[in-house]
């Protein structure tokens, strides 16, 4: 499982995504299929994996809270015939990532054989940082008599 983590205190960006990633992927006994992680601006990211031989029919996407869950099994044709060798892997596959809870998988393409999946940080307005405005103290206006 990997881990996109993103600390609660650290709202504005994802610099420890990298970290957590590296961490994450430098112990994971399955790197299957390989993976990318893309940064479109401060908000946006994708998850990209490389699911060569996979069609859409054969991928599925689930988020559950904050898990991603990506499986894939190749559905065999009749018509395919029979391979003298095979050195693109069709195996089977499950990968999950935890997403912290304000990210949000935003859609999903499947391009050239690497699948995009997008994400978007999304902080409600109330956890947004906020700018106080520094008032003057009132004077006290003595009253004469």
């Amino acid at each position: 499982m990997t881990n996109l983590f993103f600390p609660r205190a650290s709202f504005g960006g994802f610099e420890e995504l990298f970290k957590q990633l590296e961490k994450a992927t430098e112990h994971q006994p399955q790197q299957y299929p390989p993976h990318n992680i893309v940064r479109y601006d401060e908000d946006n990211y994708a998850i990209e994996l490389a699911v060569a031989g996979f069609s859409m029919d054969d991928i599925d996407i689930e988020w559950d809270k904050n898990i991603l869950t990506i499986k894939a099994i190749k559905k065999i044709k009749d018509n395919e015939g029979e391979y003298v060798h095979r050195g693109i892997s069709q195996k089977k596959f499950v990968r999950t990532f935890t997403l912290a809870d304000h990210i949000h998988v935003s859609g999903a393409e499947l391009n050239d054989g690497i699948l995009s999946v997008k994400l978007e940080l999304i902080i409600p307005d109330e956890l947004k940082p906020r700018k106080i405005q520094i008032k003057k103290p009132e004077l006290l206006v003595e009253e004469t008599g």
